[in-house]
């Protein structure tokens, strides 16, 4: 008998009378290759996987693309997409009573038994509130009485997940591949049970790596810093985070969904390894990644080929925290190319370290087509370097351009960041130094063709103070502090081979606020979004004064949480989370940095982070 697979006809109609008059129509339509359908009356548990920004930008998201696959694996679970409209289709919808739909059955996500979000980027926040909103559901949890549906997040920003607490029924904290079968078995089994809201959360606080946060009470001292936090039974005292052991044995897709419009990052992507070496201490995702985890390049080559030959993509990127960390990345690109290269397949690697950027490396990426380069210094001196422990020396990164430039190339990107822990004025001004001496690299290439001229861009952010970082207890610099740092850099921007960009200073405060805030924001940001906030990482969505007038209204002040010094003693927001690594070592690194000293990568020694302690060695004896 032909299995039933199901479309909201309905719902299909309703969108035919105006979808023609809305920008990119295909961002809400459903239906490309790789999608998933199936019959509905064989589904028991179904996800609404939600993006909180656009299509453009969620379908380009691998995380996504790794549990819709795992998920639809399972013959009695269907997860579906569901994305952030942009204002004229929400219009539309709001106006013609459409509400929020999952885009491969086109059925309100309302009627969904879970209603998932990953959170990637803090701006975020009121977009997620904002899809709640259009789903026709209350955007408070306590106002959401039933089962189902349940709204869930993961993601890197829920490591610190308190200004999202009043909103989301419960986290997923660490890796997703394992706990999100494991809730979706434990609805299935509280449904036939007609188990209460309030029985689910109980029993998914017991599996590892779900915060529930209204089983936690919190109490603030006088001073609006955080006193204690304290579970209520059965959570655990701390939740600890999830780790998939094995990333060979781990669930990987051996195909994509085929979006029919463009978007970022059209192209196959492979996972080659999980996890950082490095520590460098102001990025969170290098250690609330921890442990680092390679897999086999056959694994690799093979997901590679199904992916190609499933999707029909001429491009695949391998990606990673940094990628020219695989043991050994020259094998890895040999085994690769040799696939690669005779089916016309250009080979993307987007996260290279310039101690790590090798001619072999360098032949291998660009066989098939040429594009530029970027490297990350991310300080103009050696001093600040070592502060950041970046590891990395200006003459790895001459080094890296040298071969970049003898090997073709002409266009360079590099990032640095401003406001860094005691940074200085010189620092500033080897920003440009720096920038400077690669285009004299390029015009020492004897072989440079005549005529060329090199293109550096500097791209200049504010260094945002992250949770689960050394320098989580850092201040923010002021407005005042950054602008007048990008005053002095630009004050030797004399070169018309290099050009600058710099971040807006009310992005990166509220980014920096919302990181690391506490409970109480969570009104702040229900507030702004009443003020009409969504979509905040879009310029011309963005607007910093119905943010600040959110916080004047609470009561709370943005400098508070991004721009004053936490000690070492002061209980943190996120102290209930243990992201494997520990505070001890947070401190210590701290102090190094203060010192100007570095502390050597994983390979090359253990620096006790606190991973061998919480889940033992042998992942970490792995690296070596």
């Amino acid at each position: 008998m032909t299995e039933i697979l199901y479309k909201n006809t309905e719902m299909m109609n309703r969108l035919d009378e105006f979808l023609l008059d809305i920008q990119k129509p295909a961002r809400y339509i459903g239906g490309e290759v790789g999608s998933v359908i199936k019959d509905k009356s064989k589904v028991d548990v179904r996800f609404a996987f939600c993006f909180p920004d656009t299509y453009e930008i969620g379908m380009s998201h691998l995380g996504m693309k790794i549990l819709y696959g795992l998920k639809n694996a399972v013959p009695n679970y269907w997860c579906e997409r569901v994305f952030m409209p942009l204002p004229d289709m929400e219009e539309q919808m709001r106006r013609r009573g459409i509400p929020l739909y999952a885009l491969e059955s086109l059925d309100p996500i309302r009627e969904f038994d879970f209603i998932g979000f990953t959170i990637q980027y803090e701006l975020c926040y009121t977009t997620i509130l904002e899809m709640l909103d259009l789903a026709g559901l209350p955007v408070l949890s306590e106002e959401r009485k039933e089962l189902t549906p349940l709204v869930v997040a993961g993601g890197p920003c829920v490591c610190n997940a308190e200004p999202l607490c009043d909103f989301i029924d419960l986290f997923i904290i660490g890796d997703g591949e394992e706990v999100n079968l494991e809730l979706m078995r434990l609805m299935e089994q509280c449904k036939k049970e007609n188990a209460s809201k309030r029985e689910f959360l109980e029993r998914a606080a017991q599996i590892e790596g779900i915060y529930v946060p209204s089983l936690y009470d919190v109490v603030y001292n006088d001073d609006g810093t955080v006193k204690s936090i304290t579970a209520k039974a059965p959570a655990p005292k701390t939740v600890i985070k999830r780790i998939v052991h094995d990333l060979n044995k781990a669930y990987f897709p051996d195909n994509f969904v085929v979006p029919f419009c463009d978007i970022v990052h059209n192209r196959a992507v492979v996972e080659v390894l999980r996890g950082c070496i490095r520590g460098c201490r102001f990025c969170q995702a290098g250690f609330i990644y921890r442990p680092f985890r390679e897999k086999q390049k056959s694994a690799i080559l093979n997901q590679t080929r199904c992916l190609c030959e499933n999707t029909g993509y001429d491009e695949v990127s391998l990606s990673s925290l940094s990628t020219s960390d695989y043991k050994d990345i020259e094998g890895l690109l040999s085994c690769l190319t040799d696939y690669t290269s005779k089916n016309g397949i250009n080979l993307s690697l987007p996260s290279l370290r310039v101690d790590r950027f090798s001619e072999e490396v360098l032949k291998e990426i660009t066989d098939v087509r040429k594009s530029g380069l970027t490297f990350a210094p991310e300080a103009g001196s050696q001093r600040l370097r070592d502060v950041i422990n970046k590891n990395v020396t200006e003459e790895n990164v001459l080094d890296s351009v040298k071969i970049a430039f003898e090997g073709g190339y002409s266009t360079i990107k590099l990032y640095f960041m401003l406001g860094l822990p005691t940074e200085t004025e010189e620092d500033i001004e080897g920003i440009y130094d720096l920038a400077e001496a690669v285009v004299e690299q390029f015009y020492a290439n004897p072989n440079r063709k005549k005529g060329k001229a090199p293109s550096v861009s500097v791209s200049v952010s504010t260094f945002i103070p992250k949770p689960f970082t050394p320098f989580e207890f850092e201040p923010q610099a002021s407005e005042e502090e950054i602008r007048s740092k990008q005053k002095h850099l630009m004050k030797y921007a004399n070169n018309k081979k290099i050009s600058i960009s710099r971040s807006k200073y009310d992005v990166s405060l509220l980014e920096a606020v919302l990181a690391r805030a506490d409970r109480r924001v969570g009104r702040a940001v229900y507030l702004a979004w009443k003020k009409g906030c969504k979509l905040d990482g879009w310029e011309e969505y963005f607007d910093m004064n119905k943010w600040r007038e959110a916080f004047a209204e609470c009561g709370l002040e943005m400098s508070f949480y991004a721009n004053r010094r936490r000690d070492y003693d002061e209980v943190a927001p996120w102290s209930h989370i243990n992201m494997l690594v520990s505070r001890e070592f947070f401190i210590n690194e701290n102090k190094k940095a203060h010192e100007g000293k570095t502390t050597p990568n994983c390979r090359e020694q253990c620096s006790n982070c606190g991973v061998i302690k919480n889940i033992g060695g042998d992942i970490c004896r792995a690296i070596r």
